[in-house]
């Protein structure tokens, strides 16, 4: 089998998942997620998302732009679950990585989940534009993820119990 830049790597390494309490209603919190056009807000890479057209729910598209000191970038994603108070997310370009925010009620406000997913269509990708390099470009995926669900859920609890 030819080597595909993901040999080695566990399958659980290539997802991440963080939570944190925020003291508001899960209700906030989807509105705040789902309004994809405050992500730039705090999240510490993505710096603005716009719709593509009045289509919202499942099925709608966004386009973000993302920026590191070494780059910038857009992506183009679908939105895949959207469920008010409960999930919100999107599949970059449809397939290649899933983002996502679940809340969960718990005494005295929410739990929110933020999670990461490379998903086969990403695999592919990856292969195709960064060849010998796709090892080391899925690493820095996988560590942006690590250090970034992170920040941007201690944004969002700070934002949500400011408001």
């Amino acid at each position: 089998m030819e080597p595909d830049g993901f040999e080695g790597i566990p399958e659980a390494d290539l997802a991440f998942a963080a939570s944190v309490f925020v003291a508001r209603p899960p209700e906030v919190l989807y509105a705040m997620v789902s309004d994809i056009t405050r992500m730039g807000q705090w999240s510490p890479v993505c710096r603005a998302c716009s719709w593509e057209s009045e289509a919202r729910g499942v099925g709608a598209w966004f386009v973000g732009r993302n920026e590191l000191p070494e780059r910038t970038w857009e992506t183009r994603s679908q939105i895949v679950a959207d469920e008010p108070g409960r999930e919100f997310a999107w599949a970059v370009y449809g397939d290649r990585a899933r983002w996502g925010y679940a809340s969960r009620p718990v005494e005295g406000g929410t739990e929110v989940t933020e999670s990461w997913q490379f998903l086969p269509g990403g695999k592919v990708s990856f292969r195709e534009r960064y060849g010998e390099d796709a090892r080391r470009e899925v690493a820095a995926r996988v560590s942006a993820a690590r250090t970034g669900i992170p920040a941007t859920l201690a944004a969002i609890k700070r934002a949500a119990e400011a408001g």
